[in-house]
């Protein structure tokens, strides 16, 4: 077609309404992450609802992963992560630290969901047994509260939320 101008592409067709939301979604995800502060979601808001073209929507989450469909290894756990998870918090009871490193060795590298699970579990069991070791034996009572505090992160990890046991040392991050 003659005297078809080749820059009318894609970038140059307007929006439509779902559009937009698609890309409010995923700017809300992205906040939900910790990848955008408030005053910056705001603005990008604001930007998307008014973008005329795909080529002004595009450009509110270029700097941003992925698409508005983002995979499930980005967004929420998957049900076996949570398991897994869960189970490194539980594996505690029996094993100390053991069972919980053994799962973030080797489920880690799969899933960092499972990875932070795990690493919180190793740190709370090594400082626990560091303040039995510490203590000569008298810490020992500290471990019936571990089960509770233990079956505690295993809950979180189930729901798919993030734990953070206080006042322990975390040398594996």
């Amino acid at each position: 077609m003659k005297g078809m101008d080749s820059t009318f592409a894609t970038g140059n067709l307007r929006v439509s309404d779902a559009e937009r939301e698609q890309v409010i979604a995923h700017l809300q995800d992205a906040y939900a992450e910790g990848r955008l502060e408030h005053a910056e979601l705001d603005m990008r808001m604001h930007l998307a609802m008014t973008a005329k073209t795909r080529g002004d929507l595009a450009a509110v989450t270029r700097d941003l992963t992925a698409g508005p469909a983002l995979p499930a290894a980005e967004g929420e756990p998957t049900g076996e992560e949570r398991l897994v998870a869960a189970l490194a918090h539980f594996s505690g009871y029996l094993t100390l630290f053991v069972a919980p490193l053994v799962l973030m060795l080797v489920y880690g590298k799969k899933s960092q969901y499972v990875r932070r699970h795990a690493a919180e579990a190793v740190n709370f069991q090594l400082t626990v047994l560091a303040v039995t070791v510490l203590t000569f034996g008298l810490g020992a009572l500290l471990y019936t509260v571990t089960w509770m505090v233990a079956g505690v992160a295993a809950v979180h990890a189930l729901v798919g939320r993030p734990f953070r046991h206080p006042w322990i040392l975390r040398p594996v991050k």
